[in-house]
């Protein structure tokens, strides 16, 4: 479980690096589309964290359990 939890947070870096790359790309030509990937970018980066911080409360409220 707790390795699924890990290749999603990176699943979200991998969409984030994407939607940068397309708003370089699309900047200039497409400016509506570039704002639509600027959101998917900022989203994608506050997802990593917010699953990183919950995955790691979520592996040290299971080793308080086993340790107790």
């Amino acid at each position: 479980m707790i390795k699924i939890l890990r290749y999603t947070e990176y699943l979200y870096i991998i969409v984030a690096a994407f939607s940068v790359y397309r708003i370089f790309t699309d900047w200039n030509t497409d400016r509506s589309m570039a704002y639509l990937f600027l959101f998917f970018a900022v989203i994608s980066t506050a997802m990593f964290f917010f699953r990183r911080i919950y995955r790691k409360k979520f592996e040290n409220r299971q080793n308080d359990s086993k340790n107790q």
